[in-house]
C-alpha cells in the first residue's frame, strides 16, 4: 500500500487506537525520514528552550495518533488539516502565527509535504475548528492510556466531536472535489 491511500475514516470507530497505529505502521515514514525543515517547525524536540514557534507543537509518535482520531490519511490535504486543527486545539493561536504557519508550509517544505494553495486554506479552516471543537488540547493527550481503547471512546474522552468533522468534511468534499484525500473522507 502507497501512504497515500492509507486511511483510517472517522466510521471505524470501533477500531482500537493501537489497530490503527499498526495499519499505519506499514506505510508511515520514520522520524529520520522527515525533512529537517520539518522536524524544526513540527517537533517540540527541536524548540529552543522557552520558545513555542508555533503552538501544538507534537512528536511524530502523537502526530500520528492525532492522524488516526481526526479520521484522516497521510496526503497533503490530511496533513493540513491534522496540523492546523492540532494548532487550533490549544485555543492559542494568533492569526499571525497561522499565516507565518502556511507561508512555511508552501515555500519551505519540501514535495511531497509542500502545502499548496488549497491545502494552506484546509490548514486554515482547521485552526478555527480546532480553536471551536470542545476538545482537549490535542497536543496534550496521553495518549499511551489510549492504545487498547476503541476510537469512538478516545473521542469521547478528549472531547472531539465526530459530527462537527463531519460537516466540515462534507464541506471540504465539496470544495476540493478533486482531490482524492477530500473525496474519501466520509467512506
Amino acid at each position: 500500500m502507497k501512504y497515500t491511500d492509507w486511511h483510517v475514516p472517522l466510521s471505524a470507530g470501533g477500531l482500537t487506537l493501537r489497530q490503527g497505529l499498526d495499519s499505519l505502521a506499514e506505510v508511515a515514514a520514520r522520524q529520520q525520514e522527515i525533512p529537517l525543515v520539518i522536524r524544526l517547525l513540527e517537533n517540540p524536540k527541536y524548540s529552543l528552550p522557552g520558545l513555542t514557534l508555533f503552538h501544538g507543537a507534537v512528536d511524530l509518535e502523537a502526530h500520528d495518533r492525532i492522524h488516526i482520531l481526526l479520521g484522516r490519511g497521510l496526503c497533503t490535504e490530511d496533513e493540513a488539516f491534522t496540523i492546523g486543527f492540532t494548532m487550533g486545539s490549544t485555543k492559542r493561536v494568533r492569526r499571525s502565527e497561522e499565516w507565518l504557519f502556511g507561508l512555511l508550509a508552501r515555500h519551505l517544505y519540501p514535495h511531497p509535504y509542500t502545502f499548496d494553495k488549497d491545502a494552506v486554506r484546509i490548514f486554515n479552516d482547521a485552526v478555527r475548528l480546532g480553536g471551536i471543537s470542545g476538545c482537549q488540547p490535542l497536543d496534550k493527550i496521553p495518549f499511551d492510556r489510549y492504545l487498547d481503547v476503541p476510537l469512538d471512546e478516545v473521542r469521547k474522552r478528549v472531547g472531539l466531536e465526530p459530527d462537527l468533522l463531519q460537516a466540515y468534511y462534507r464541506i471540504e468534499k465539496e470544495r476540493y472535489a478533486d482531490a482524492p484525500a477530500s473525496r474519501r473522507l466520509l467512506d
